[in-house]
């Protein structure tokens, strides 16, 4: 083959050179959006955790009530008639003020599960960002090696994995 004519911007190097730019062009961007799931899925895991400790500080609290509620009803069995009415009132206001406290340790439970499946989803996502950049990594390496070596099936490679690097960067765009 004629080196003169590879060298022409629609010859193999052409080519090569202008599919490469564009694949450090797409590359970079990958690598940015890779990055910023990333960053995401850590700040979900860190709300998460903050969400669980608030709803273990309930359940605390919750468990330092029923302790309280505990102790009034056991009290109503050691005292006279006259003061049992208050200790049966204590009961029954710790009673009511669990319920409350139970229902705002659930809420904040299912905060957390919620955080943690955007964490997950984040960093699913953060893998597939990561795919594709790695793929038009590879994509670019081997383009500089086609050039080198001259071989065309290598050149039809680079095309093939830079596909698969673009799918890969629409299924992460996409959040598949």
């Amino acid at each position: 083959m004629d080196e003169a004519a590879e060298r022409e911007p629609r010859g193999m190097a052409g080519k090569l050179a202008v599919m490469t730019a564009i694949l450090a062009t797409v590359g970079a961007t990958f690598s940015y959006m890779a990055g910023a799931t990333q960053a995401d899925a850590g700040l979900f895991k860190n709300d998460a955790a903050i969400k669980k400790t608030e709803a273990s500080n309930q359940w605390n609290f919750y468990q330092a009530k029923s302790n309280r509620q505990n102790l009034s009803e056991f009290g109503m069995q050691l005292v006279d008639d006259a003061r049992k009415p208050l200790f049966e009132s204590e009961s029954k206001r710790y009673a009511s003020e669990k319920a409350e406290i139970k229902l705002a340790a659930e809420k904040l439970e299912t905060e957390s599960t919620e955080f943690d499946n955007k964490s997950e989803a984040q960093m699913h996502q953060h893998h597939r960002w990561a795919q594709a950049t790695t793929a038009l990594q590879i994509a670019i390496a081997m383009a500089a090696i086609a050039l080198l070596t001259r071989r065309h099936w290598l050149e039809k490679a680079v095309f093939a994995l830079s596909g698969v690097g673009l799918l890969l960067g629409a299924l992460a765009y996409f959040r598949v």
